[in-house]
């Protein structure tokens, strides 16, 4: 059975009419979207169609396929672009049919198309140059491609306009069987010439770098070029500002029947660590911090296997699909990881996390963490924490343009305190913590959020 991989960046008007035609092949078993923060409604339309999404650590295109790959659970996969509307109706079958008779490890594209500017100037020159074995290939930088997951998963992707050709070159270089297929007339968007110069030098930095010695490889032709934004960015979407009213949900012990770290150390092997270091940091961004340096080494697989084993409340979906049709935003703030409620924010169909933004390279943890700004106390802050949800609450506010006292806060924790007493309606959930019930409107006693439609129904 194949894959289908798909990584997005704002292709809301595209994903759902391609995930539509590769579910129709009988091979698919699975389709994973990754996504890459986008902007748009790319997550809930691919969502909508059935497909598995997650959102990708890093960004940059290269970093989504090496946690597509990650996520995939068959052997042959196939990758395609967001953004075509034009593939044969055999796309799946077209692309996998080398590996699944085993003529090939790796599939690459032909196709026909309006436009071709980097790779007849910039590719096909500097690949008759320094790897003229592969001159044949009439598309080297399609993004269409098919393999086998065995080989896939051994490649160090590019992060950015250079993974389709360093990923040529490298499965090359490893002797791999590499079949071409001619899928016939592709259309996508035309590039604005400045994203064909960026295009341009990323591709000329991974051909030239591979055809270097080694010694030189981790010179000046391998650093990458990054576009940086902001968590906050990511999570507010213009087409939502319209709305007048926001749930916020904590995740550990209230989406989630658990909690992440607690999980994680279990699962992972670092409980006595976890344990010293809470009991021994009074400061909330210390032991963030230190907690941070235990993921060390794990990779985002890893990470959200451990997330999974971890139940959500029964009827959180279909809570949060009502509050949605009755003109909520929904989103979650957590002192855990964004790889996670980024993960748990797709499951529900929700429209932003902020949470601690864990550092990933190759898709593998690196102990560093960043504590994003709007954590932390402001002149504007109303309690004296230097780290505390509460401070998120109050920029969500100015940006959706939603009056604090019509935002809902949902917690089960001293964490929540403040978030839960800042905002209109300050909920506590299933909690046994005593001044949290205290400073809440409402109290909900059952592990369920039942009770929370029927509390805002009435407002």
């Amino acid at each position: 059975m194949v894959t289908v991989i798909i990584p997005a960046l704002n292709e809301a008007e595209t994903i759902s009419a391609v995930i539509r035609l590769v579910k129709r092949s009988p091979t698919v078993s699975e389709v994973i979207v990754v996504d890459d923060k986008s902007h748009d409604n790319t997550v809930s339309f691919a969502r909508d169609e059935g497909a598995t999404v997650y959102t990708s650590t890093t960004l940059g295109k290269g970093a989504s396929m090496r946690e597509g790959i990650l996520f995939a659970r068959n052997e042959y996969l196939l990758f395609l672009d967001a953004d075509i509307t034009t593939y044969p109706a055999d796309i799946v079958e077209l692309m996998t049919a080398p590996l699944v008779n085993d003529t090939a490890d790796f599939v690459k594209s032909v196709f026909t198309r309006q436009a071709g500017r980097v790779t007849e100037l910039v590719a096909k020159p500097l690949l008759r140059l320094l790897f003229p074995e592969l001159a044949r290939f009439s598309q080297p930088l399609s993004g269409m491609v098919a393999g086998k997951k065995s080989l896939m998963q051994s490649l160090e992707l590019e992060n950015d306009y250079g993974v389709d050709i360093g990923m040529l070159i490298d499965i090359h270089l490893k002797g791999a069987r590499i079949a071409e297929v001619n899928i016939g007339y592709i259309e996508n968007r035309m590039q604005s010439w400045e994203q064909l110069s960026k295009m341009s030098l990323e591709v000329s930095r991974a051909i030239i770098s591979r055809g270097e010695p080694l010694q030189k490889r981790e010179g000046d032709t391998l650093r990458k070029v990054s576009a940086l934004t902001t968590q906050m960015e990511y999570a507010l979407r213009e087409n939502r500002k319209g709305l007048s009213r926001m749930v916020i949900f904590d995740m550990d012990n209230t989406l989630l029947k658990g909690s992440f770290i607690t999980t994680a150390s279990q699962m992972l092997g670092f409980e006595e660590e976890l344990i010293n270091i809470v009991t021994h940091n009074d400061t909330a961004i210390m032991r963030t911090k230190l907690i941070a340096t235990l993921m060390k080494g794990h990779s985002v697989k890893e990470v959200l296997d451990v997330a999974e084993t971890i139940p959500l409340v029964e009827d959180a979906l279909d809570v949060v699909t009502e509050l949605k049709k009755n003109g909520f935003i929904c989103g979650i703030i957590s002192d855990s990881y964004d790889v996670v409620t980024n993960h748990i924010k797709n499951k529900l169909g929700m429209d932003f996390s902020v949470a601690n933004e864990l550092e990933f390279s190759r898709s593998v943890a690196t102990g560093e963490v960043k504590i994003p700004s709007y954590f932390l106390r402001t002149k504007q802050s109303k309690c004296s924490h230097e780290y505390c949800k509460s401070n998120v609450i109050r920029q969500l506010s100015a940006s959706y343009g939603i009056d604090i006292s019509n935002i809902t806060a949902i917690g089960d924790s001293d964490n929540d305190i403040c978030m839960v007493r800042e905002c209109g309606t300050g909920i506590s959930f299933y909690s046994q913590n005593k001044y949290l019930n205290l400073v809440a409107d409402h109290l909900i006693t059952v592990r369920s959020f039942s009770p929370l439609l029927e509390i805002l129904g009435g407002k």
